[in-house]
């Protein structure tokens, strides 16, 4: 085992992966990374790190903050989750993957120690990200959260500023069924003394949050809503400019000024290379493709695809088998005629329950993606829509397959 397709495949083989077969691969426990820093010397403590929690947008929040501080002239690392195309996208310096080299060398080192301890795929990755960050000598890194905040692996760290972006049901098999059990689970991230930045979104869980915080002496802000021009695409994305400018603001000991602002936002997906969000694939017929895959999401989806101009739209959809449609459902349009498909994880929702829960729609259900997609595309003239979403994993097999040059 030598090589990175080797490597990667062992991680893949080897360890459980959430996305592949959802909670039996969740980890409610910080045992295991705690061990695995005592044995790398810890390299977190290292690091000057902004904790980033939410149900939706801390993706786009994390790399927009990332973006910023790229053009304030910072070298900046990002650990983010899941990778849509290729595991490197997980771990990035001022938006260069992760050398596979280093990749190789950390897993041949550590591969029989961890593999006593037990560990699941994500703390493997989450201590490669602290040891990578660490050597390569990091100025600031910005740490999303895989799931939840409170057991989550990356909580192991000390942050300068912790952002909680949105709280949503989502997850509830893992994080609890209601708002207020969920906030708890992210607000575990605010750390005694920490300043907090909370999304313009969150309204009914604040009360939570703030008094979390409260017990910890951080100091809570919630940020406004923001409307500046963003490379990134999609009106939702006005709420997650105001988090990430509010946390810039938070950055106190780092030097950015209005310029950096402006350019890291205008520059946002070349500085970071951020995929899926409301992305345009293509202008004739209009393909976006589009991550967000719950309740919240779906809400600011769809008032997005109503205010999108086209004649004849095509929704290419997948959804994981732990998903609430019963809340999502109602939300979509019926304008549009839905391709319901089957994304290549184990977790994916199949086309006999999908077509019963789509019933009251146009349906035709395709179990091979790429099926859907093709038949979509054909079915498509120059002035239609093609939308591809409901699953980050149905995205990122579409770009592979399709778009991956792009």
């Amino acid at each position: 085992m030598n090589s990175y397709k080797e490597v990667t495949e062992y991680l893949f083989s080897q360890f459980p992966q959430y996305q592949n077969i959802g909670k039996k691969a969740y980890k409610a426990d910080l045992t295991n990374i705690q061990k695995l820093v005592d044995l790398l010397d810890y390299p977190e403590k290292k690091l000057n790190c902004v904790h980033v929690a939410g149900t939706n947008g801390k993706g786009s929040v994390s790399h927009l903050m990332a973006s910023i501080l790229q053009e304030a002239g910072y070298k900046v690392g990002i650990f983010t989750s899941p990778h849509l195309v290729d595991f490197k996208e997980r771990i990035k310096i001022n938006g260069e993957n992760i050398d596979e080299t280093f990749i190789v060398n950390f897993v041949i080192k550590h591969k029989t120690t961890f593999e006593k301890i037990g560990v699941s795929f994500f703390e493997w990755t989450t201590a490669l990200a602290f040891s990578y960050f660490e050597n390569q000598k990091i100025e600031v890194c910005i740490i999303e959260t895989g799931l939840g905040g409170r057991l989550d692996s990356t909580n192991i760290i000390k942050p300068i500023l912790s952002v909680i972006t949105t709280i949503g049901l989502d997850h509830q098999n893992i994080l609890g069924d209601t708002i207020e059990e969920i906030a708890y689970e992210k607000g575990g991230i605010i750390k005694e003394n920490t300043p907090v930045v909370v999304g313009p979104q969150i309204k009914d869980s604040l009360s939570v949050l703030t008094k979390i915080a409260e017990s910890k002496n951080a100091r809570i802000t919630k940020a406004d809503v923001i409307k500046r021009q963003c490379e990134l695409l999609g009106d939702y994305q006005q709420n997650n400019i105001g988090t990430a400018l509010c946390g810039i603001e938070k950055l106190v000991t780092y030097n950015v000024n209005a310029s950096h602002i402006e350019k890291g936002l205008q520059n946002v997906v070349t500085n970071t290379g951020i995929r899926g969000r409301w992305e345009i694939l293509m202008k004739q017929p209009m393909i976006i493709a589009e991550i967000g895959h719950n309740q919240q999401a779906f809400e600011a989806i769809s008032e997005q695809l109503k205010s999108t101009s086209f004649k004849k739209g095509i929704a290419v959809l997948s959804f994981s088998n732990d998903k609430d449609l019963s809340k999502i459902i109602p939300k979509l349009p019926k304008t549009l005629t839905y391709y319901l498909t089957e994304s290549s994880s184990d977790r994916a929702m199949k086309c006999p329950e999908l077509k019963q829960r789509f019933k009251d729609f146009t349906t035709t259900c395709f179990t091979n993606y790429k099926e859907a997609y093709l038949n979509a595309l054909k079915n498509s003239n120059d002035e239609d829509l093609v939308f591809i979403g409901g699953s980050a994993f149905l995205v990122g097999d579409i770009l592979n397959d399709f778009f991956s040059d792009t």
